[in-house]
């Protein structure tokens, strides 16, 4: 059973720091794309960033410049660095990667992860 496994939320003051990862457990065969999406308290789960098994970035307006993700494929893990953190950044992060577990690719997702801005 392939399961996507997180770290690194927690609480932090504005302007702070934090870097999130995510990693999956169990076999796998290929995995593709790989992103981090977060959902507010009464708000829809939207994109925050994703990364092609290539490399290739994109990125939500409201963090471009202030968020990178990237991904080491020896590990099959993503990252997603966040920097200059403000308090509407606050939410539950998941993290979302295309896996091959078998013979079909499928949309795995975290369990989430807090990440709360607040002085």
């Amino acid at each position: 059973q392939v399961q996507l496994v997180e770290s690194g939320g927690g609480l932090v003051q504005p302007g702070g720091s934090l870097r999130l990862s995510c990693a999956p457990s169990g076999s796998i065969f290929g995995i593709n794309d790989m992103g981090w999406y977060r959902q507010a308290p009464g708000k829809q789960r939207d994109l925050v960033a994703v990364i092609t098994s290539a490399g290739s970035t994109n990125y939500a307006d409201s963090v471009k410049g202030r968020f990178t993700i990237s991904r080491d494929n020896a590990k099959n893990t993503v990252y997603l660095q966040m920097n200059s953190l403000r308090p509407e950044d606050t939410a539950v992060y998941y993290c979302n990667a295309k896996i091959r577990d078998g013979w079909y690719w499928r949309d795995y997702w975290g369990q989430g992860t807090q990440v709360t801005v607040s002085s």
